[in-house]
């Protein structure tokens, strides 16, 4: 069940199969700029429903000097909003990015949710996302609950194109799995 209210049929598990990368904007550029924030649980479907509206809004209106900026928001798996903007068409200047952080701000303070918490680790595990913290990886990896083929949201992609390559991998093909299985190994 989707907090805060239920999806009809299999709905929620049809959302958590459906590839990111066919709701990317096609007229992007690869090279186009990427953020992405990770919620620190499922956003409620009311909730949801507020921040698409929001993040609408701000694409609609996001400037930078103002030029209007060429953005996409919108988010994914009910836990993650992504932002993205094809600078070909115009530069993302320091206070177009700072807007954006306005807006998760406004975002976190709205839900009560944390956006901008980098020590929870989100992986996709019995078709849905779990969040491990950093400080318990090593103990997940020993007791099988994350394996080296576990898919691994990297919230450190930085371009369009990395977002369609390698934002859902395999744990071992990420420097995740760089810097801890090494370690196993």
């Amino acid at each position: 069940m989707w907090p805060g209210g239920s999806l009809p049929g299999n709905l929620k598990q049809d959302i958590m199969n459906i590839s990111h990368t066919d709701l990317l904007p096609a007229d992007f550029a690869g090279n186009s700029r990427v953020w992405i924030y990770q919620a620190h649980r499922l956003f409620a479907l009311p909730e949801a429903l507020t921040i698409e509206g929001l993040l609408e809004c701000f694409v609609r209106d996001w400037q930078s000097h103002g030029t209007p900026v060429k953005g996409y928001a919108n988010l994914f798996y009910g836990q993650f909003i992504v932002l993205i903007a094809d600078e070909t068409a115009s530069g993302v200047s320091g206070c177009s990015t700072d807007s954006s952080v306005r807006l998760i701000k406004q975002i976190e303070q709205q839900t009560g949710v944390q956006l901008f918490d980098r020590l929870n680790l989100a992986f996709y595990v019995q078709q849905k996302v779990q969040l491990v913290p950093l400080a318990q990886l090593p103990h997940a990896l020993d007791n099988g609950l994350i394996q080296p083929d576990t898919l691994y949201f990297d919230n450190t992609v930085q371009t369009k194109q990395e977002l369609e390559t390698k934002w859902l991998s395999p744990m071992k093909d990420t420097w995740l799995g760089q810097r801890y299985l090494k370690v196993k190994a």
